[in-house]
């Protein structure tokens, strides 16, 4: 299978990199809007990525696609990442609504899995926005894949991959009962401080 070249590589990248600072720089600035009506900023943190060469790769593989820039383009919504650390599930609802209200935003698909966690707990609202980036000689839709995440939430998946992934010297099917367990634990944590914090504004 011939794999794509370094410069092919940076070349499919410079548009997805380009939708990324956008989608960072809305983030940002609904956060500023956010604390400027209530005084509190929903956002606790926020971090990007591009997939490397060889993640694309590997992921056209198990896709059992071709490995050319057009096939990563056309196959894969994910090359560009933003995850977005809230303070609480009220926080991502607000900001999912505001960024799905933006016009020239196309919603490519969203999946809930705070109301609908994955069968090992994992929770978190995934977005994949389509985001115009425009040349000098048209427009083209950029799919970036945000994840919303609470502060328990991002703990729970770190924890969840570096114990059930990295290393695995446990009984695995109880270690994941475990992890389930563990995530409906932080659900009611945080849904008790979201109520001090509700009685406290």
């Amino acid at each position: 299978m011939i794999q794509m070249t370094k410069e092919q590589y940076y070349e499919l990248i410079h548009p997805y990199s380009d939708a990324v600072s956008l989608i960072l720089a809305r983030l940002e600035v609904l956060n500023h809007q956010a604390s400027e009506q209530e005084e509190v900023r929903p956002i606790h943190g926020i971090s990007s990525r591009i997939k490397d060469k060889t993640s694309i790769e590997q992921k056209l593989k198990k896709k059992r696609a071709g490995t050319s820039p057009d096939d990563a383009k056309t196959t894969l919504h994910d090359i560009a990442g933003v995850r977005v650390i809230c303070f609480f599930e009220r926080d991502i609802r607000h900001l999912v609504c505001c960024l799905k209200k933006q016009s020239d935003l196309i919603v490519i698909k969203e999946k809930d899995y705070i109301n609908t966690p994955k069968p090992n707990g994992y929770r978190s609202y995934h977005l994949i926005l389509g985001v115009p980036i425009y040349y000098m000689e048209g427009m083209e839709y950029y799919p970036v894949e945000i994840q919303f995440r609470t502060i328990s939430m991002d703990f729970w998946a770190a924890m969840e991959h570096r114990i059930c992934y990295k290393n695995q010297p446990f009984n695995e099917m109880e270690m994941r009962s475990a992890f389930r367990q563990y995530s409906e634990i932080f659900e009611k944590m945080e849904k008790s401080f979201e109520v001090y914090s509700e009685n406290g504004q």
